[in-house]
């Protein structure tokens, strides 16, 4: 028989290939049945997960990737805009939420991590094939919705990054829209990544913050000791709105189809595993840190509504002083160009891999025309709602978050669902403490969802 090869859908490779499909040597993926070898035939399945030889700390430095990048995500424009918002306007009040989101978010991180492992498949195909293309679609339209307000929040992002510099919108957006396009059409983009990847790691600077500014530790530990958070409609949307820029759609299918390209199976899926719970721990740590920074400069001096960038801005003075302003602005730029790039790309992959379209960036509109579409009106869309005349910018980015939140508890029933299935996971799905923990976190969501929408339905 013929060896056979599977397309990438990684976006990264694709990139780095010039635009070219990558192929990479396929083992069909056989039924697991409980107490069987599961999926992924050719590969060293000896024991169960996590039982490997010890390695020195600097050895899982080394396969750090998918877990923290996919986690890091959330740190983008609207997390930015979302975080500071919930820190001038309620102070400290967040931060024990965010330990718990932290958690559900590396709950639902590591499930599909260790599906990418173990089945060697993406979300999007699992979905499909054990649930049929009618919640197929349904899954990708969710992505869609999701994946599309991302994008725009990008979008504002570079807007109003560029506001900053004294650019108005309508001249800076549409130059960079092309740009984008064409940085990946042309299989340019993973040249300069680098380069936006290092803008966007200004925002350390708010770990930094946190130690330079006046906090008020005790109000701080105060927070997690007598937890005091409002029941309040803007209350209930920032929540929902936290939970939506930490556990996003777009992540989920991010960490796992990564983990299919980077060829981890369960025989090393240990040291992913420490990737993705480091990612998450990471992600929560930074997060955090915007809160208080925000609370003790902003908050603590009466300024509890963000309206600009410049609003946000203020909170790296006593990092910057004078030059906050053009810190937060690169950083911002920065942020939002990096995911306005593999965003609309990544979407664009995952929505015509699940309904079976041609796909692929170097094909043309008549040859691809669903995914070229798509990806060409992802772009076009984040740009022109952004050159908006007139948009509350930040309070789109937050508003973009609080869809994201509103629509996650969709997607997070079919990880759950998918992770605890012994037919496809074998002896690694998830256990029935782990499922409870899962479950909890769906109907968590689920809850705060429907009060938050039922307060603003009574006001």
């Amino acid at each position: 028989m013929a060896k056979q090869e599977t397309k990438t859908t990684n976006p990264e490779e694709v990139i780095a290939s010039g635009g070219a499909e990558v192929t990479h040597p396929y083992t069909p993926t056989p039924t697991v049945d409980e107490g069987k070898k599961p999926a992924r035939t050719g590969l060293n399945m000896a024991g169960p997960l996590g039982q490997l030889r010890r390695l020195p700390f600097w050895a899982y430095l080394a396969v750090l990737g998918p877990g923290v990048v996919s986690a890091a995500a959330g740190n983008d424009a609207g997390g930015i805009a979302t975080y500071s918002q919930a820190g001038a306007l309620y102070g400290y009040a967040f931060l024990p939420v965010m330990v718990l989101i932290g958690f559900s978010l590396s709950l639902v991180q590591e499930m599909c991590a260790r599906m990418g492992a173990v089945t060697g498949k993406g979300l999007s195909d699992l979905i499909r094939e054990q649930f049929g293309a009618a919640w197929a679609l349904l899954a990708m339209l969710v992505l869609l919705v999701a994946n599309t307000g991302v994008t725009i929040s990008e979008f504002v992002g570079i807007a109003a990054a560029a506001e900053l510099f004294g650019i108005p919108a309508w001249i800076a957006v549409p130059p960079i829209a092309v740009l984008v396009w064409w940085l990946i059409t042309g299989g340019s983009y993973r040249n300069v990544e680098k380069f936006f990847m290092l803008l966007s790691l200004i925002f350390f600077t708010y770990v930094l913050t946190v130690f330079l500014a006046p906090v008020d530790w005790h109000q701080v530990a105060a927070s997690f000791v007598h937890p005091n958070i409002p029941l309040e409609p803007t209350a209930l949307q920032a929540l929902v709105a936290l939970i939506g820029t930490t556990i996003s759609p777009y992540m989920q299918q991010f960490v796992q189809s990564s983990v299919v390209e980077k060829g981890v199976t369960p025989s090393d899926y240990k040291y992913t595993r420490f990737d993705t719970i480091f990612g998450v721990v990471l992600s929560i740590i930074i997060s955090m840190c915007i809160i208080i920074a925000t609370a003790a400069t902003l908050n603590a001096h009466g300024i509890t509504q963000i309206n600009s960038a410049a609003d946000a801005a203020k909170a790296l003075e006593p990092v910057a002083g004078e030059s906050a302003t053009i810190l937060f602005a690169l950083g911002l730029f920065g942020a939002s160009m990096l995911a306005a790039g593999v965003l609309p790309l990544a979407t664009a992959f995952s929505v015509t891999e699940s309904l079976g379209f041609e796909k692929g960036v170097s094909l043309s509109f008549r040859e691809a025309p669903v995914f070229m579409g798509l990806f060409t009106a992802l772009i076009a869309i984040g740009a022109l709602v952004a050159m908006i005349p007139g948009l509350p910018l930040f309070a789109v980015l937050i508003g973009v978050y609080v869809l994201n939140g509103t629509l996650l508890p969709i997607m997070l029933v079919f990880v759950v669902r998918l992770a605890g299935n012994r037919e496809i996971m074998g002896k690694y799905a998830i256990g029935p403490v782990y499922r409870f923990f899962a479950w909890a976190t769906v109907l968590v969501i689920s809850v705060a969802v429907v009060v938050m929408l039922g307060a603003l339905f009574i006001h």
